[in-house]
């Protein structure tokens, strides 16, 4: 005599309805029938791009230098949380552009110290028009050697510090916006 498998169970019936089947587990409704599962979502897309990521961060290095060098000049004082926001700025705008690259890092550190430096500049050259009467676009443009000569004299340790400062916000601003 063979023995035959046990039927399978059979799902009981919801509220007394025979042809209503139970949800699975974890499933809130019933599957219809006839429904198809929606399509998988797209991959994401894989941020890894240099070239975006650096043009991003030199447009954030000029347009922060400027606004650096408006707060020298308005105020004549250096101000740290000035050069951080800086760094921040430059690294956020390569990291959210450019992704995981990492090259990002560097390059925002190295465009951060380029950036404080010109803004360095430009608050220099603010101070300077307020004492001389000469516009900031010809001591800017036409005698920067004078303007630079000014910053060496002002420079003391914490203008070499507020460097250092902007450099590490931008390297471990790129390295955050890109996680």
């Amino acid at each position: 005599m063979s023995q035959s498998a046990p039927p399978p169970p059979q799902s009981e019936p919801v509220d007394g309805n025979p042809y209503a089947q139970q949800p699975p587990a974890g499933a809130p409704y019933p599957p219809q029938p006839g429904a198809f599962a929606p399509p998988p979502a797209p991959p994401a897309p894989v941020r890894n791009n240099v070239a975006l990521g650096l043009v991003a961060a030199v447009v954030a290095a000029v347009v922060t230098a400027g606004l650096y060098g408006l707060v020298i000049g308005a105020t004549k004082h250096e101000i740290g949380y000035a050069a951080v926001g800086v760094g921040f700025v430059i690294g956020l705008a390569a990291g959210k552009a450019g992704g995981r690259n990492p090259a990002l890092p560097v390059l925002s550190a190295v465009l951060a110290l380029g950036s404080v430096y010109l803004g360095q500049l430009i608050g220099e050259a603010m101070i300077i028009t307020k004492q001389l009467p000469v516009s900031f676009n010809e001591l800017f443009f036409q005698h920067i050697d004078v303007v630079q000569e000014v910053w060496k004299k002002d420079a003391d340790p914490l203008t070499f510090l507020f460097f250092a400062i902007a450099a590490f916000a931008a390297f471990s601003g790129a390295k955050k916006a890109a996680a």
